[in-house]
């Protein structure tokens, strides 16, 4: 198990942890929450060595395997197969022992390094691979590019890729949701809830927490705090513990009080002194409880829109996608993402888009707000349409080096130069008030947006949005780098919002709570999607399960992957075969006689209590068996054939 006791972890001169304790057992799977800068990958670090505690005591088990997502942007060109595979570290040793192995020409060695290789999985190693990719949103066609020919995102996923390809007993996933669609986070949710090891994730998507966490840990005033359960159990919990804590304040104050009025009134009578101050050692010797001090919440609203045209747009046979690169050859046409979409889209509608990834929700997002043209047909705007975007790189479009406040000053430049004045305040303290309603305030107003985190940056996206005053939003992956109070306050914003929504999200939390209806960008088409999110979830699960056996049937073909063609059979060592033959012989019959032995026990009469014991001790002995066995069939066979 892990464990953590008194410990005390500093990052410069800020202290994370003091005196902080809490165990994780084998097998948990644990959520670690907390506000930002509480300390969570500070405590990852710890986990993975990177840091040192700088009190306390600080135990992970030794022979524990540690995987984990490397944060670093690979660059290599190697197929995604191929980088994915050397995820399995256990595997990668046992092939660079095959190579050590025969350079030596020592057949024992040899042998034992291509047993040790097949034990490892190299048969299957580019099925499991490749179904890692796959279920992370990779095209079959995509299997074999180049790990260079992705953009940022993708290359993160394959990081995640090789992670859940290593074995471990330990994963730390920090923020593993932020590059994935809803589909891979589907997905990945049900490959989560198959690990065996322990597993601690940091995240702020409250949907993904819930399903695959039974523990969480929470990470306030620098003191870890263990919850029994999921992010909502937690939720409960902790809301009756701060109750409780606030009572027994309010009582404590009471208390105080009137031992204080006691105090006050009779210090000065030599009569009632020693009684007095009797209290003043009672008032000493109390233990303080702190008053309940709610989180700082971060919360704004969309102002009403200064018109509502209905319908917003309308879409005529329209046709979607992108225009040829410029250094394409003379006659390339464009490319068709989605086609022959006849929809409007009327005041108040709050419309959730879905799709697995790549079928076009983007691609329909963005010609929406004007950022492509219609290759075909056309998109009708209603009179006064103010359209708000939030795309999935508009933090990417923010300039690094301005401030909130110079962006503010630009885009009130630019809407005065459309026409189109929002009608909020323009004057540089009219924007610094703004910007102190979405948490910039003082000399934030004034720091570079480039050394702002992820979080800063969108609500800083939201602020400029909000300021237009838009009536329809077009919303694409608004959470990547929202934390959990800032996607709540958003939910509760889009829900008093008197506009239109149209809303693409792998945050299920949000999609249920802003959208009433679902459109599908499916097949190269956009159709009206008839069930809730449970349904999609459903189908996302049936499409990964039948890409990941159209990956298997192809690996299925006889070309070797990962591994030298075997050593011819005159290598085959008999000696080093018959030798692992009689300890498997040994290992078979103990673990026979013990099997024997717990059988007649239990056609005995015994306590309840040893009949449970000796039923899963019985359990366990026959699943070691059973692979035993077959390793000495196997083993059987290969000393018949070199003989």
């Amino acid at each position: 198990m892990i464990t953590l006791k008194n410990v005390v972890l500093r990052r410069s001169a800020k202290v994370l942890l003091d005196s902080a304790n809490v165990t994780i057992n084998p097998g948990e799977k644990v959520g670690l929450v907390g506000r930002n800068g509480a300390g969570k990958s500070t405590l990852f670090a710890l986990l993975n060595g990177t840091l040192h505690e700088d009190g306390g005591d600080f135990n992970v088990p030794a022979q524990w395997r540690l995987a984990q997502v490397a944060q670093d942007m690979p660059e290599t060109d190697q197929s995604a197969t191929d980088f994915v595979i050397e995820g399995d570290v256990t595997l990668l040793a046992a092939q660079q022992e095959v190579t050590a192995a025969e350079a030596t020409d020592d057949g024992e060695r040899m042998a034992n390094a291509y047993m040790a290789l097949y034990d490892a999985g190299s048969g299957d190693a580019q099925a499991r691979a490749q179904a890692l990719i796959l279920g992370l949103g990779f095209k079959t066609t995509e299997l074999n590019n180049p790990v260079n020919s992705f953009s940022g995102g993708w290359r993160m996923r394959l990081q995640l890729a090789r992670a859940l390809m290593c074995p471990s007993d330990l994963m730390l996933l920090d923020e593993p949701t932020n590059h994935l669609d809803l589909d891979a986070l589907v997905w990945l949710e049900a490959w989560l809830a198959r690990y065996t090891g322990t597993l601690l994730v940091i995240s702020h998507d409250r949907e993904f927490l819930d399903a695959i966490t039974d523990v969480t840990v929470h990470i306030e005033t620098a003191k870890l705090n263990r919850y029994g359960g999921n992010y909502t159990k937690f939720e409960d919990m902790r809301a009756e513990k701060m109750e409780q804590q606030q009572a027994s304040f309010s009582k404590q104050q009471d208390k105080i009080a009137h031992l204080q009025k006691f105090i006050s009134r009779f210090k000065a009578q030599a009569s009632k002194a020693k009684q007095a101050q009797s209290r003043v050692k009672a008032l000493d010797r109390m233990e303080k409880i702190a008053p309940l001090l709610a989180e700082a919440e971060f919360t704004f609203e969309f102002k009403e829109p200064a018109n509502l045209p209905n319908p917003m747009l309308s879409m005529s046979d329209a046709t979607f996608g992108y225009p040829p690169a410029e250094d394409a050859p003379a006659g390339t046409g464009p490319t068709v993402i989605v086609q022959k979409v006849s929809k409007s889209v009327l005041a108040g509608q709050r419309i959730g888009i879905l799709g697995a990834n790549g079928q076009g929700k983007s691609t329909l997002v963005k010609t929406v707000a004007r950022a492509l043209a219609p290759i075909h047909g056309e998109i009708i705007e209603g009179k006064g349409l103010n359209i708000g975007y939030f795309a999935q790189q508009e933090l990417d479009v923010l300039r690094p080096a301005d401030t909130p406040l110079e962006h503010m000053i630009h885009l009130v430049k630019e809407t005065t130069a459309a026409g189109k004045l929002a009608g909020q305040g323009t004057r540089e303290q009219d924007l610094r008030s703004f910007l102190g309603t979405f948490n910039f305030s003082g000399d934030m107003v004034k720091q570079a947006v480039g050394s702002m985190s992820g979080g800063e940056k969108a609500r800083l996206v939201l602020c400029m949005i909000v300021w237009q005053r838009p009536n329809l939003l077009l919303l694409d992956e608004p959470t990547n780098h929202l934390d959990l109070a800032t996607r709540e306050a958003l939910a509760m914003a889009l829900n008093e919002f008197e506009g239109t929504v149209m809303l693409v999200s792998h945050d299920r939390a949000l999609l249920r709570s802003v959208c009433d209806e679902f459109w599908m960008v499916s097949r190269g088409g956009v159709e009206p999607f008839d069930g809730d999110l449970d349904d999609y979830q459903r189908y996302l699960l049936d499409e990964s399960k039948r890409l990941r056996e159209e990956a298997k049937n192809a690996s299925a073909a006889p070309a070797p992957v990962v591994v030298a063609a075997p050593p011819p059979a005159p290598v085959i060592n008999t000696k080093a075969l018959q030798r692992e033959l009689e300890k498997l012989d040994k290992s078979i019959a103990a673990l026979q006689t013990e099997k024997d032995s717990l059988e007649q026990r239990l056609m005995t009469q015994l306590p309840p209590a040893e009949i449970a014991q000796a039923s899963k001790r019985l359990k366990q002995v026959v699943a070691e068996l059973d692979p035993l066995e077959e390793r000495w069939m196997s083993l059987s066979e290969q000393v018949e054939a070199a003989a």
